[in-house]
């Protein structure tokens, strides 16, 4: 019987400081780590954040990373052999727990520059995946049962770009949303995971004059994430750690892998931090438990995510 959103129990717990989350009790989990807005050539933290995320991936046994776009300051890239490949990502993500796959989607910033050529990189690569635009993933879980990640491409979705230097023209949405909305539906996993690189909903209050929610996902993304029963939207462009829940669904914001603010304070009842850090998650076909994690390995904010 396919559970309801009212049947994911979410549990905030504070972990104790370390470079991983504690092994799930219930059965052996899968670990991976996730990190957005990070492509500054080493600076802003970025190197600093890049070593404990190598850390906390080893001790974790993390089986890839995700990047939640915003993968090239300010520009993106040229071509595939901009010297950015190897000045922001091949010589800062250098652990050896970090030369595991890399699923990335694209962010504002990478479309001032060339996304064909990210999607190329694919090619030249023997970790950066990125197939398409947007694409999904089904992953087999230890102890059995799968999760099925829908990466999407949020950027052409975000109207005040058309006319700017974020060259959106020319995508669909509604073909992202019906292939969205179909592949959702036929989707038999445990888990259903979306990343984007656009918050939905924020944490941050609106009184530091950002805009952060985004009203255009809310119209139209929100809809489909309450329709299916996503229990967890994951994502990045605001530069800090953010975690709330909204109708039903758990939104995490990890956009804190170089340059942050600090955030002057949280509504929703949500958290929010500038810390410079990343996100760990476990999961198993019972439990999704994740942690935000900042450059010295102390785990900020935590929560288990349980089907009931």
């Amino acid at each position: 019987m396919q559970l309801t959103r009212r049947q994911f129990i979410v549990t905030t717990a504070a972990l104790s400081a370390g470079t991983a989350l504690p092994a799930l009790a219930d059965a052996p989990a899968l670990g991976f780590v996730l990190v957005g807005d990070w492509g500054r050539n080493g600076a802003d933290e970025q190197t600093q954040v890049a070593a404990q995320m190598g850390r906390t991936a080893a001790a974790m046994g993390s089986r890839f990373t995700v990047s939640v776009g915003d993968n090239f300051y300010e520009n993106g890239v040229t071509s595939v052999e901009d010297p950015q490949w190897e000045s922001s990502f091949e010589q800062v993500y250098t652990a050896p727990a970090l030369q595991t796959p890399w699923k990335v989607v694209l962010g504002n910033h990478d479309y001032r520059g060339n996304v064909q050529a990210q999607i190329d990189y694919s090619a030249h690569s023997a970790r950066w995946q990125m197939p398409a635009r947007y694409f999904n993933e089904v992953t087999a879980l230890p102890g059995g049962g799968t999760m099925e990640i829908f990466y999407l491409d949020t950027s052409p979705f975000i109207r005040k770009y058309l006319g700017s230097s974020v060259k959106i023209e020319g995508q669909d949405t509604q073909a992202q949303l019906d292939w969205l909305d179909k592949r959702l539906g036929e989707s038999t996993a445990e888990w259903k995971i979306v990343i984007g690189h656009h918050p939905v909903y924020s944490s941050v209050d609106p009184a530091d004059g950002a805009d952060h929610d985004q009203p255009d996902l809310i119209a139209r993304l929100n809809p489909l994430l309450m329709k299916h029963e996503v229990p967890i939207y994951i994502c990045g462009h605001d530069h800090c750690l953010q975690a709330l829940q909204v109708d039903g669904v758990t939104h995490v914001v990890t956009g804190a892998g170089s340059q942050t603010y600090t955030p002057l304070g949280t509504v929703r009842g949500g958290f929010a931090s500038g810390a410079h850090g990343f996100m760990a998650v476990q999961v198993n076909a019972e439990t999704l438990q994740y942690a935000l994690v900042d450059m010295t390995g102390k785990t900020l904010f935590s929560q288990v995510i349980t089907r009931g």
